[in-house]
């Protein structure tokens, strides 16, 4: 396969600083090598760029950095669609709002194909608020709602002529989600699963659900990948961790069977923050893990030393 690596140094969508060094981390921990190393073709193009921010201000005075984040969104739906013509984009982050931006190119490379677009929300929280109602004002609480077409974005954030049906999207390791976000979601045909899902169904039976679904229609499937779906005790570069995330075993299995269904057609790391790993765990499981949805089997695996 040939693989495009985009690096995508956003942070403003977030409260803590540090995701703008994630590119960086995931190419010293050797994501190009491992995917080579795959027998893929890899190509590094990059950091992507934002646009010139033009003047934005919202009634909602807890946001910040609006501008930022539209030209950031506008750039990555030009990255998105043009590095997924005949080859896998894979976005190195950078906060989640990043996702925003992807996904919406991506989804406009699924129309221009003629199928459908899936999206598999990897991550602790459903980023399902609108710009109305997000208190915190980090805007890589948004994505998800942005790109299923939610009202409250329009003259803000570029318009969405693609937007994917809610009923496309499956969340799985779910563990935090605001007041605005439940009731809201529950007014969608988002799947949500939820730690207590995965506890009591495992994983293997959920992610087959899904993929079966994608299989169905024949759609392309974005994934996007935050550290927080991780449990914090084998993944700690993260600036939003919440306990009880997948383990080490759980999240390798979701990535070797996305490998198995040959549907995966982009891919998002994000959230990596290298000022708060421990000698770049982090970053290397998040590698590990790109490399295990891109092929690599429990057998091809290295032993660490330390």
């Amino acid at each position: 396969m040939d693989v495009r690596l985009i690096g995508v140094p956003l942070q403003e969508g977030a409260s803590q600083l540090g995701c703008e060094m994630g590119p960086s981390a995931l190419r010293v921990a050797g994501i190009a090598r491992a995917l080579s190393s795959l027998g893929h073709t890899v190509i590094d193009c990059g950091n992507v760029a934002p646009r010139t921010p033009r003047p934005l201000i919202h009634p909602n005075r807890a946001i910040h950095h609006l501008p930022e984040i539209a030209g950031w969104l506008e750039a990555l739906s030009d990255a998105a669609f043009r590095e997924s013509d005949g080859a896998m984009p894979i976005f190195l982050g950078g906060d989640h709002a990043l996702s925003a931006g992807t996904v919406r190119g991506m989804a406009a490379r699924a129309s221009a194909l003629g199928r459908p677009l899936f999206v598999l929300w990897l991550d602790a929280h459903t980023d399902f608020h609108t710009l109305d109602t997000t208190e915190s004002g980090n805007l890589h609480g948004t994505p998800v709602a942005y790109f299923t077409g939610r009202s409250g974005f329009s003259g803000y954030f570029p318009p969405v002529p693609h937007p994917v049906p809610t009923e496309n999207v499956a969340m799985l390791g779910i563990r935090s989600a605001d007041p605005a976000e439940r009731a809201a979601i529950r007014q969608t045909a988002v799947a949500v699963h939820d730690m207590r899902a995965v506890d009591e169904h495992g994983v293997g039976v959920l992610i087959r659900a899904f993929i079966e679904k994608v299989k169905a229609a024949n759609g392309l499937l974005h994934v996007s990948l935050d550290v927080d779906f991780l449990d914090p005790a084998i993944a700690p570069a993260v600036g939003t961790t919440v306990p009880g995330g997948a383990t080490f075993r759980e999240a390798h299995l979701v990535m070797e069977m996305l490998h198995d269904s040959g549907l995966v057609s982009s891919l998002d790391l994000v959230e990596l923050n290298p000022f708060l790993d421990e000698r770049g765990r982090t970053a290397l499981l998040m590698v590990d893990l790109a490399a295990s949805l891109m092929g690599r089997s429990v057998l091809d695996r290295m032993t660490r030393a330390g």
